[in-house]
């Protein structure tokens, strides 16, 4: 059985789903989550429903139904979950080279105070979370989260941004996974100066999702 693990796997070695203006139906990822992951030409939805269920209340063709409030709010309403945001998915190679690491790791330290906020969202959704902070008070986190991808976010203090810190702390990243991995972001799509930086950092926008979480 194809699962979301399965495809997002395949879309970090550059194979998406067939574009074929069609929806396929998988097993939520994990017991903490279900989701919709919008790709061209391709809807996924990953939750514990019936394919049938789904056929009911998508017409055929239409690949903006599933991401849209009446079907959201209809999975909201089976699954016993709420949507936690719409977010485009963003994804981006390591840094293999070790000279490019080492320059994108340098000045960072890992933390082990878990109490900002930031971080403890974030343990509430991943797995494996680490930190790291900067001299200017930002962060970068990494974390295995949706189907056991790697994940990162980034926060950087009000009084630093507009200065390539976001940039600079999303390219990080790419340097804290193994150089053999992917790394993968979630940034609404409103946020544009968060879109910006991770686009400049090297992310490409591969899709949508809507994540839906226990309430």
């Amino acid at each position: 059985m194809t699962t979301l693990a399965d495809i997002l796997r395949g879309i970090e070695r550059g194979v998406f789903p067939a574009p074929d203006l069609s929806l396929t139906v998988v097993p939520a990822p994990s017991p903490r989550e279900a989701c919709v992951a919008a790709f061209t030409g391709h809807v996924v939805v990953a939750a514990g429903v019936d394919p049938a269920w789904v056929a009911e209340r998508v017409p055929p063709g239409d690949l903006s139904a599933p991401t849209n409030p009446p079907f959201l709010s209809a999975l909201e309403a089976v699954t016993g979950r709420r949507v936690n945001a719409i977010d485009a998915m963003l994804l981006a190679p390591a840094l293999a080279d070790p000279g490019e690491r080492s320059a994108a790791t340098a000045g960072l330290t890992e933390l082990t105070d878990h109490t900002h906020p930031r971080v403890e969202r974030a343990w509430r959704y991943r797995d494996d979370v680490r930190v790291y902070g900067d001299s200017f008070g930002g962060l970068v986190l990494t974390g295995r989260g949706l189907a056991d991808r790697l994940e990162c976010a980034v926060e950087v203090p009000d009084g630093c941004r507009g200065n390539g810190h976001g940039r600079r702390l999303a390219r990080a990243a790419r340097a804290l996974v193994p150089p053999d991995a992917h790394i993968w972001a979630q940034v609404t799509p409103g946020n544009a100066a968060s879109f910006r930086a991770f686009l400049a950092a090297g992310y490409q926008p591969v899709g949508s999702e809507a994540l839906l979480v226990d309430p």
